[in-house]
């Protein structure tokens, strides 16, 4: 067989997926012409489906050897690169393939997506617009660019892309969740209610119209929240091909347990853990941090943590498989997922199966939908036992509320003036400091009615983006109520700071379908009671999780109607509202909430009884935390 055949049969083969067959040949002839180029690159190709990255790059570093002027060598030496998290290394690899083919609109795709990952946001700006200079319909730089205006609060730019993008390919993955985050953050609410219902539909026929960490916000089905995040992951995150541990339950005089997370740092998941990270008992428990995102400069926060951790290793620049790797080689017994799908974190790390008990919590309140996610920590509000069918991994039900507090925390002394953040001296002050993305119009009409209804009290949100707040005034004013009852709280450089400033509030309004989270566990912690309608999924029940907890059972309410009475009623009555914040204050002592010590003794005791089934040879199952 000549090579022309040859090297055609061995494509055959790649292409139909006969890869062994296709590398014994594709070595018979690299035997005969070790400097074949085509060969090279079908074996490096081969290798990344094999899930090999080092070897793929072997192969097209030798390829390049022999051929420096095939720029789908550089360019796929770039991807490896990428994959590797070899970041500068990479732009090098797709700026070579451009130059030797300034049409290469892969190479240029590819280049924008490693400029976003470091956080070259206006690189990748520039990138894609040269790209689709080239090609005006390429619909992965429009997608992608619109994602990066997104990010950088530019929301009518990013609402312009993916218009145009959805025009140009209505099944474009994603592109509805896409486009809807942007009206979520930027409170563009003219067109809410029609990609609602499409996302909706979408996921329940099997679509990939949105990721699952955006329908949250929009939707209250814990079926759907399933669904959704199955169809993300079966795409995104399939189960690796190698699985790292095999099966044999490790020898340790220590539990090792390992966090990983992109919010080690300055983060409100950071606030929540580190005083359980703190009492973890490092005479039965080995406690390990992996950190995915760095900062430019060590935080206050990052020197907590790292000296709360046994180790603490910084790995934003290793690949996902290689941290798995070293999960593995460190012999980890019980490894915690803090992010879920959330920005910057990488489920992929746990498709490798790196440890024998693999956790999902915190970070992100749902089912991440895998087979290799074994747990996840939640309590009976959150997850009822009804709502277990939901879920792919094992629910483990903590006493009190799933979410940690720290009970640690600092509130500065003096509180300050209401004028100092234009709120008035005198008059109701309703507060509600969550992310834009969690107002939508059914609250929002909620809200306005409570106003309406009580002369005099005013809206104290957090000023998020130049976006939503006029919009909102605009809302504001389409409902009849003055948009100078709308007051916009700046971010303060101090957490104790921030903290002091909820005094100055009356009551919390919650948002639903998505609740507020940390932010309702720092009003309760500062004395400010939290109003709350709870939903029927995860994202919707966390604040009547912590109310329980604390002991404010009648402050969860059972329709937006009670609600919005409710509300008036507390803005109605000085009394009421002042038995409230005392109850609130004296549950403090009694109730778990904030019981930090104890929180991580039952926290330890979950893992405890995943490490001892794994010992034993057992599955996973379901079970309760009795509270310490």
């Amino acid at each position: 067989m000549n090579y022309k055949k040859q090297i055609n049969k061995a494509n055959q083969l790649v292409m139909s997926g006969n890869l062994i067959e296709a590398e014994k040949l594709l070595g018979k002839i690299l035997n005969s012409n070790p400097k074949d180029m085509l060969s090279l690159y079908l074996l490096g190709y081969i290798a990344m489906k094999n899930d090999d990255p080092r070897r793929a790059l072997q192969c097209f570093e030798r390829g390049i050897r022999f051929n420096p002027d095939f720029d789908k060598l550089w360019y796929n030496r770039g991807v490896v690169l990428q994959t590797l998290k070899q970041h500068e290394d990479a732009i090098g690899s797709f700026e070579r393939a451009i130059r030797l083919n300034p049409n290469n609109v892969e190479a240029l795709n590819n280049l924008g997506i490693v400029q976003q990952e470091i956080y070259r946001y206006n690189d990748a700006i520039e990138t894609y617009d040269r790209l689709l200079a080239i090609r005006p319909t390429y619909d992965k730089a429009l997608g992608n660019k619109g994602y990066i205006l997104f990010l950088i609060g530019r929301f009518d730019e990013a609402l312009d892309c993916f218009n145009k993008l959805i025009d140009l390919n209505p099944e474009y993955n994603y592109a509805l969740g896409l486009m809807s985050s942007v009206m979520q953050y930027g409170c563009i609410w003219s067109d809410y209610e029609r990609i609602a219902t499409l996302i909706a539909e979408g996921v329940m026929a099997g679509k990939r119209v949105s990721k699952s960490l955006p329908l949250m916000s929009i939707s209250d089905s814990a079926a759907e929240h399933l669904l959704c995040a199955q169809i993300f992951a079966e795409a995104k995150y399939p189960s690796a091909l190698t699985k790292l541990w095999r099966g044999d339950p490790y020898q340790h005089p220590k539990i090792r347990i390992a966090y990983v997370s992109p919010d080690l740092r300055e983060h409100p998941v950071a606030h929540l853990l580190a005083g359980v990270l703190e009492y973890h008992d490092k005479s039965r428990f080995e406690i390990v941090g992996f950190s995915l995102v760095k900062t430019e400069t060590r935080c206050s926060m990052q020197e907590r943590l790292a000296a709360s951790f046994d180790r603490f290793l910084d790995v934003q620049q290793k690949g996902s498989r290689e941290i798995a790797e070293m999960i593995r080689a460190m012999e980890i017994d019980i490894v915690v997922d803090l992010a879920g799908y959330t920005q910057d974190s990488r489920t992929d790390i746990f498709a490798y199966r790196p440890a024998p008990v693999q956790v999902n919590y915190l970070g992100y309140p749902g089912t991440l939908g895998v087979e290799y996610m074994d747990y996840i920590l939640a309590d009976s509000v959150v997850i009822p036992g009804s709502d277990q069918e939901y879920y792919r991994e094992k629910v483990v039900h903590l006493p009190g509320s799933y979410l940690p507090a720290d009970a640690t925390l600092k509130i500065a002394e003096q509180t300050p003036l209401r004028e100092a953040f234009g709120l008035p001296a005198e008059g109701f002050v309703f507060c509600s400091f969550n992310h834009a993305y969690k107002i939508n119009p059914t609250i929002f009409d909620v809200w306005m009615r409570i106003l309406k209804r009580c002369p005099g009290s005013v809206l104290w949100l957090m000023k998020l983006n130049d976006t939503a707040e006029p919009n909102l005034r605009k809302e504001a004013e389409a409902r009849g109520v003055d948009p100078a009852r709308l007051i916009f709280a700046t971010r303060l450089l101090k957490i104790e700071d921030h903290l002091a400033r909820y005094r100055l509030a009356d009551l919390f309004l919650d948002t639903i379908p998505y609740n507020a989270h940390t932010t309702a566990c720092d009003a309760l912690f500062v004395g400010l009671p939290v109003l709350t309608c709870p939903g029927k999924a995860f994202p919707g029940r966390v604040a009547a999780s912590l109310l329980r907890a604390i002991g404010l059972t009648e402050l969860i309410t059972a329709s937006f109607t009670d609600y919005e009475n409710v509300a008036v009623r507390l803005a109605h009555d000085p009394s009421l509202l002042t038995d409230l914040k005392q109850k609130l204050k004296a549950n403090r002592e009694t109730y778990p909430l904030f019981k930090t010590e104890e929180f991580c003794r039952n926290l330890e005791y979950a893992y405890t009884v995943m490490w001892e089934r794994t010992q034993r040879g057992a599955a996973p199952t379901s079970f309760q935390v009795i509270r310490a």
